[in-house]
């Protein structure tokens, strides 16, 4: 029962070292106009990788389009609550990584595999995305905490950035992705409370 040291710069894996957490446009117009899954969800959803983002000790880079200029709210309370205080990026841009500071502060973490949530997968999903791809950088959509305007509309655009040769992920995947051993036993907590939350776990009902 003798694991193998934690692997280093040719990890082909997400950990907590070579990993950067983007979240973009979690806002009320933006959440209010989600087609493709219960409004509910998606946001308990963001709000659960925003968890485990903290927990782990990711680099997070937050985003928002339209804040500055009045057009837009802020990122939703629930998902602001669960990131802590950490910097916002506010863009006029429906790209992000077509925002300076938002583009700088991504490639100031170092980190180049991009765990990503935005709203919608057509549009702020899918560009930097295929952006971030042209760059060198592994980009993972998080499916199951993104949304579109429709069933459509999502699911054609998780093909487009596959195809493209982003990494598509699950929320259980992604905690088991980071915990990786048991014998991380600092996290061992917080990773069976996530699965917990997430439903990968039942409780044990004796």
């Amino acid at each position: 029962m003798t694991s193998f040291a934690k692997r280093g710069a040719d990890d082909r894996l997400l950990s907590p070292d070579n990993s950067v957490l983007t979240i973009i446009d979690y806002q009320p117009t933006q959440v209010n106009s989600i087609g493709s899954m219960k409004h509910a969800d998606l946001v308990k959803n963001a709000a659960l990788v925003a968890k485990i983002g903290k927990q782990y000790q990711i680099p997070i880079v937050l985003s928002t389009v339209n804040v500055a200029t009045g057009r837009n709210k802020d990122t939703l309370p629930t998902i602001k609550k669960a990131l802590g205080d950490i910097p916002s990026y506010d863009r006029t841009s429906i790209n992000a990584w077509e925002d300076q500071e938002y583009n700088a502060a991504i490639k100031a973490t170092g980190r180049k595999k991009i765990i990503i949530l935005a709203l919608w997968t057509e549009a702020c999903l899918t560009f930097p995305t295929l952006d971030a791809l042209s760059e060198g950088f592994e980009v993972y959509p998080v499916v199951d905490a993104v949304g579109g305007t429709s069933p459509v509309a999502h699911e054609t655009a998780l093909r487009r950035v596959e195809q493209a040769g982003a990494h598509l992920i699950s929320i259980p995947q992604l905690i088991c992705e980071l915990q990786r051993d048991w014998n991380r036993t600092d996290t061992v907590p917080e990773f069976v409370s996530d699965l917990l939350e997430d439903g990968a776990f039942t409780p044990d009902l004796g």
